[in-house]
């Protein structure tokens, strides 16, 4: 009885909430997922070309950075208006728009992650007679993995975040449960929604970390257990 109470007192902590609406927490969650993931994605494969076209030299570089970070200044109501007349009140809306944001970030590091291949790994490269593509797939890209897969982490984060903003187009996740949820002050509804929220952002961050760590191995440094550096450095002194 109490914990049916927490609903008609309107309660931010109402597990009655949470067990009466679990399935439509999980289709707003699965939703959140889907538009989160489709868009990151999109966003590697358009940021990978754009960085390759900047890296070509100033004259490329300038226009690309610059629409890039306008992209991003774009407040999200306006971004949606603009792009309605061609996508229409669908999830492809709000996708285009957050692949959109995402490129800020993804091509920035995508570039930094190919810039900082050594000279001298190209030249050894090519002495060894890789082309191009080559070169590109099997040297500099595995090397810009680093920078590329931050970017990947951040940009997600950030999509996570930017989803809820789909719900002015019922497109949201779990924006459509927060948005309506704040108008009325159903905070049950509010703050279930928000933590969901929360905790994809942090679970996805953590997944890219593990996946970061798995493909990029030779960035951890092999330290020497404490106990086996004290038993060594009398002798050494």
């Amino acid at each position: 009885m109490a914990g049916q109470n927490c609903l008609v007192a309107n309660d931010w902590i109402c597990w009655e909430y949470v067990s009466s609406r679990s399935q439509e927490l999980t289709d707003a969650t699965l939703e959140h997922i889907w538009i989160t993931g489709v868009s990151v994605v999109i966003g590697i494969a358009v940021s990978v070309p754009l960085a390759l076209l900047a890296r070509r030299g100033r004259r490329w570089a300038a226009p690309v950075l610059a629409f890039t970070t306008l992209l991003y200044t774009i407040p999200s109501l306006a971004m949606f208006s603009l792009l309605l007349p061609a996508f229409g009140l669908s999830a492809a809306l709000v996708v285009t728009g957050l692949v959109l944001y995402s490129l800020t970030i993804l091509v920035r590091n995508v570039l930094a992650g190919l810039e900082a291949v050594p000279e001298e790994v190209r030249e050894a490269a090519r002495g060894m007679g890789y082309g191009p593509g080559r070169l590109l797939w099997q040297v500099e890209l595995p090397l810009a993995l680093p920078a590329l897969l931050a970017g990947v982490r951040i940009a997600t984060v950030s999509t996570v975040a930017l989803t809820t903003v789909g719900s002015i187009v019922g497109k949201g996740g779990l924006g459509n449960l927060i948005a309506p949820a704040v108008n009325s002050s159903f905070k049950a509804q509010v703050l279930t929604a928000s933590v969901l929220c929360v905790l994809l952002a942090l679970v996805a961050d953590l997944l890219l970390l593990g996946v970061q760590r798995l493909l990029t191995p030779w960035t951890r440094t092999t330290r020497a257990p404490r106990g086996a550096r004290a038993a060594r450095s009398p002798k050494e002194a």
